[in-house]
């Protein structure tokens, strides 16, 4: 025999915890999104270039995502302190450096096919998909490099430079400019030592140097480009701001509509399983093929205004699985016809 008072106790036991359960998740959700906000800065300047890049190794192919996805002789790539033969087990120190008659700063990506050690210095790291090669760690020039020499005399080596000079907005685009160095160091014995002011240390360069040299141009035409460049950019990141922020703006329209549903409401109108099984499964898809988008822009640098439109829209598409969960999961209400 069942006592009635036990019958009583139940229904308000339930629901306090899944009161509290939902006051957790809706604590969960604004901290996610504060973290999500307070991230986006540094969303918008990732650490380093790709390892992988439209299905090849950026440091090969280069970064085709900025300058239209060809290599250009605008910008100079350059590496001091590269000398013409190794010797077994040897410390060098590079400086890798960019050259462009407008941009001062840009990033590299710099790889000796495993054969030595690349060690990062001031600015640079290791790259996470390659630890053997090195890039940039924030935007900027003049990196210095440590590469030790093999152990042993295992034949030249091969290097492979990529160095892209940016703009500084923030996102890439045609006005970057990027270009790839391949070079060699021979074997142990094969060239012929010069110790004299480190004659023996070369600079190799790629790009065209008189491009650095600014010829002067008309002051209207000079205006008139740089006007057409921000015409370009307002165009370029217009959307990206539209839509970034849009994704912001719903995603709180979504939960302040919960708490006022909560408060003044009397919380979620109940819904039937039969609905919400369906309903839950095409929210619970949407929801993680957004989640994986996100990911997928997050690992590979995607520009931040993607970035965080892919996390929003994500958050959105959770927040409809919970909830389905919590309609599905209240308690009906008859309306009283008499």
């Amino acid at each position: 025999m069942v006592h009635e008072g036990t019958l009583k106790g139940r229904g308000p036991r339930r629901r306090i915890r899944g009161a509290a359960m939902r006051r957790a998740f809706n604590r969960s959700l604004v901290l996610l999104l504060v973290a999500m906000l307070v991230s986006m800065p540094a969303l918008a300047n990732p650490n380093g270039p790709p390892w992988e890049n439209g299905g090849g190794l950026t440091v090969e192919s280069g970064c085709t995502c900025h300058g239209d996805g060809d290599p250009s002789t605008a910008v100079v790539v350059s590496i001091a302190g590269v000398p013409r033969s190794y010797d077994v087990g040897a410390e060098y120190t590079f400086t890798v450096s960019l050259g462009h008659a407008e941009y001062g700063e840009g990033g590299y990506m710099l790889w000796d096919y495993g054969a030595g050690t690349l060690t990062a210095g001031e600015g640079s790291i290791q790259v996470a998909e390659e630890p053997g090669a090195v890039s940039q760690g924030s935007v900027g020039n003049d990196w210095t490099i440590t590469w030790t020499a093999p152990a042993e005399d295992i034949g030249p080596v091969r290097f492979q430079l990529v160095g892209n000079a940016v703009d500084g907005n923030g996102a890439p685009n045609a006005n970057d400019a990027w270009n790839v160095l391949s070079f060699m160091i021979s074997e142990p014995g094969s060239t012929i030592d010069d110790d004299v002011n480190d004659r023996d240390l070369r600079t190799i360069s790629v790009g065209d140097y008189e491009s650095l040299f600014v010829a002067e141009e008309d002051p209207e035409a000079l205006e008139a480009a740089e006007q057409a460049k921000l015409a370009e950019s307002f165009f370029e990141n217009g959307n990206i701001y539209y839509w970034a922020t849009l994704s912001i703006f719903i995603v709180g329209a979504v939960i302040q509509g919960e708490f006022y549903e909560r408060r003044f409401g009397g919380g979620p109108k109940h819904l039937d399983r039969r609905l919400a099984i369906p309903q839950g499964i095409r929210r619970g898809l949407l929801a993680a093929g957004l989640g994986i988008g996100f990911a997928w822009a997050m690992d590979s640098g995607q520009p931040w205004g993607y970035t965080l439109l892919l996390g929003m829209t994500t958050l959105w598409a959770t927040y409809g699985v919970y909830r389905t969960i919590v309609q599905a999961r209240a308690d009906p209400v008859y309306a009283d016809l008499v």
